[in-house]
Formats: structure tokens, C-alpha cells, sequence
């Protein structure tokens, strides 16, 4: 049986770790924590998030698992303003990164650098997808295990960013590959 000292003690230490519990739950906002949550936003100071224009919702992100190497990112990227919105570039932080495209290039398709960014159109949407646009991830600096969750950031024309979550799965489907050598130009 524990003394009243060792009692004093493990009272505070409880009802510390209990509101440590608390204050990280009511951090992350909801229990439901799955890929397809709303993204967050950058936008001017005098604006919510969700009323500057041109922010997009990306509903199923997600990532190639992938062991070294090049993977890509694919979602579907919802823009529900009222004007067009483009987005210029892409960062995380397990690589470099590029938005890519497949075309097609003397007789064959091709993975290249997608000039001019993605347009995804006013009150419209753009599929990120295997085999078409996507974001490519290069020079992997660890592996992307299936269930992991990886931190991407859009970077628009305007200047504004834009930050989501999207999980890595296993994914043999379209069997393009995102290795160097293997039609991405301006890969290294």
C-alpha cells in the first residue's frame, strides 16, 4: 500500500498527465483522423481559411509506398470558388518534389515536369492520379511505408499555400515507374 507521501505525489503527477491527455486530444480537433479531412490554409489574416478564395479541399489523398528512390502523390483536387486556381509547386519534407505530368512524346508516353503548374478550374475539379497529373516525390530521404502519413504543401500562383495530409499505401496498379532513367525528364 503506497504511503501519504509516495500519495501526494502521484496524485499531481495523474491529474498532470490527464490534462497533458486532454490538451493533445483538443488539439487535434476530431476523432476522425482519417486522409480525406479538409486541409488546412494559409490565407490572409483578415480572412477565415475557408472563405479565401481560391483554397482547394483534396478529398482521398494519398501516396505511393515506396522503399527508395521516386514515388508520387494523387488525390482529387476540389476547387469550389469562383475563380481558377493554379498551383505552381509542391514541398515535403521526406523530398524534393515536382508536379508531373504522363504525355505523349515521339510515339510514347512519357513522365515530365508539368509546365505552367495545374490549372484546376472555378467551381470545378483535377484528378491527381497514376498514369496522369500527379505530384512527384524524388530523392526519397527515408522510406514511405504503407500507413504512413506525409505532410504535402501546394504553393499557388498567387503566393498562398496550402497544406495536407495524405497516407501512403501499397499501389501496383498503371505499373508506371517512378524510378530515374525511366521516362521522367528533369528527374536526376
Amino acid at each position: 500500500m503506497p504511503s501519504t507521501t509516495s500519495r501526494r505525489f502521484l496524485r499531481p503527477a495523474a491529474l498532470i498527465g490527464a490534462a497533458v491527455l486532454a490538451a493533445s486530444v483538443a488539439a487535434c480537433g476530431s476523432a476522425d483522423a482519417t486522409p480525406t479531412a479538409t486541409p488546412s490554409a494559409s490565407a490572409p489574416a483578415s480572412a477565415p481559411a475557408s472563405a479565401a478564395a481560391g483554397v482547394l479541399t483534396i478529398r482521398d489523398p494519398w501516396v505511393k509506398a515506396a522503399d527508395k528512390g521516386m514515388t508520387a502523390a494523387f488525390g482529387t483536387l476540389v476547387n469550389d470558388s469562383d475563380t481558377d486556381v493554379t498551383i505552381t509547386g509542391v514541398s515535403t519534407d521526406v523530398s524534393r518534389a515536382e508536379l508531373h505530368e504522363m504525355a505523349m512524346k515521339d510515339g510514347k508516353m512519357v513522365m515530365q515536369a508539368k509546365q505552367g503548374g495545374v490549372v484546376v478550374k472555378a467551381r470545378s475539379q483535377a484528378a491527381l492520379e497514376p498514369g496522369g497529373d500527379h505530384l512527384m516525390l524524388m530523392d526519397l530521404t527515408r522510406p514511405v511505408r504503407p500507413g504512413d502519413q506525409l505532410d504535402i504543401t501546394l504553393t499557388f500562383a498567387d503566393g498562398r499555400t496550402q497544406t495536407f495530409t495524405a497516407v501512403a499505401k501499397p499501389f501496383t496498379g498503371a505499373q508506371e515507374s517512378y524510378a530515374p532513367g525511366h521516362g521522367a525528364t528533369g528527374a536526376s
